[in-house]
């Protein structure tokens, strides 16, 4: 158990599941379980990327599943598209304020907005303060319903000479044809202007670890506005670059600042341990730590008590619930139903089948 030290209880999150077969032919449904039981997680918040390149509209129903068949995981789901570009209007029945009712009703916990990832963005051809995505923000500001958003990638992905590493990835969107890192901040700050009671999480910092004093900006404005701590490349060297100014802002801020770690199934044990561990470890001791996706060394900020129990476990709750809402078997069979049409993957759809039979 790596949770050996001031704070027993944390919660991760910020975690995903890519496939319904892991390496070795096993089923999803107990991917995490020795990733919570080693490391003493008391939960773990799964959340769906339907809209992503790599993934499917079956992402919902995969991590519907993880959620009825394990303790204590929470869920976020994902808006689903039948095309891209996306069409707008939206089919019967899938504009996304039907769709976040459909999800509510299933029993997720809050949603996953992915869709101001650049490259997701681009795919999906609709800006994301557009009207087709105004009733759902109305509806989930109503509700008080936790929104976890992927909003932008870090600064340098738009460099005019990136890596050879960015264009292998795919992530470099600096040809002109990506909406820039400015626009997206935009989009976003036009949803909170808005909506400003909005239960919104910015995954990765919102990308803003480099430009902190615009991070306080937004937290001083926007009272329901939270950030990750799922590690970037830059982020926690930027942190280290300004160690002093950043232990005080994690003091200041603790209450606006949750534990995540991006650990995703399928995934090597100890990549996920070693993400949990790191970020666990730079929260809670002075210890000297590896950094994240880099050869730099990196040193925890030793935060005290009432701070790392805000960021690791009471931030999370206070925003999602304290535990986790029941999966609606019924509505999950529905949804199964109406979205099975979009599932081309035959694997998919026999691990949909498999676990149909074993949980519903």
């Amino acid at each position: 158990m790596i949770f050996n030290s001031k704070v027993k209880k944390v919660i991760d999150s910020h975690m995903h599941i890519y496939e319904a077969i892991d390496n070795d032919g096993n089923l999803f449904l107990n991917s995490f379980d020795k990733y919570v039981r080693d490391n003493g997680f008391s939960a773990i918040n799964v959340n769906a990327l339907p809209s992503h390149d790599e993934r499917s509209t079956c992402n919902n129903i995969l991590v519907a599943f993880c959620k009825l068949a394990g303790e204590n995981v929470y869920a976020h789901g994902g808006l689903v598209y039948d095309s891209f570009p996306a069409k707008n209007p939206a089919p019967r029945g899938m504009d996304a304020k039907s769709q976040y009712l459909e999800l509510m009703d299933i029993g997720f916990d809050g949603m996953k907005i992915f869709e101001t990832k650049p490259t997701t963005y681009k795919k999906i051809g609709i800006e994301l303060c557009d009207e087709f995505y105004e009733p759902f923000f109305s509806e989930a500001e109503k509700d008080k319903t936790h929104l976890l958003v992927h909003a932008n990638d870090p600064e340098d992905f738009w460099d005019k000479n990136p890596s050879q590493w960015l264009k292998d990835v795919g992530w470099w969107y600096g040809d002109g044809t990506y909406a820039t890192n400015e626009e997206v901040y935009s989009h976003i700050e036009k949803i909170l202007e808005r909506h400003p009671s909005l239960t919104v999480t910015f995954a990765h910092f919102f990308f803003l670890s480099c430009f902190p004093e615009r991070l306080k900006g937004y937290f001083e404005k926007y009272k329901n506005m939270c950030v990750d701590l799922t590690p970037g490349g830059e982020m926690y060297l930027a942190f280290e670059a300004n160690k002093e100014y950043y232990k005080q802002f994690f003091k200041t801020y603790s209450d606006r600042i949750l534990y995540g770690t991006d650990c995703s199934f399928p995934c090597e044990y100890d990549v996920m341990e070693s993400l949990a561990e790191r970020v666990y470890r730079y929260i809670c001791t002075p210890d000297t730590l590896d950094a994240f996706y880099s050869n730099n060394i990196i040193t925890g900020l030793d935060l005290p008590i009432e701070h790392a129990e805000k960021i690791l476990h009471g931030n999370f709750i206070r925003r999602v619930g304290e535990s986790p809402r029941p999966i609606n078997k019924t509505a999950l069979k529905k949804y199964i139903e109406k979205y099975r049409h979009l599932i081309s993957d035959k694997q998919m759809l026999d691990a949909i089948d498999m676990c149909s039979k074993k949980l519903l």
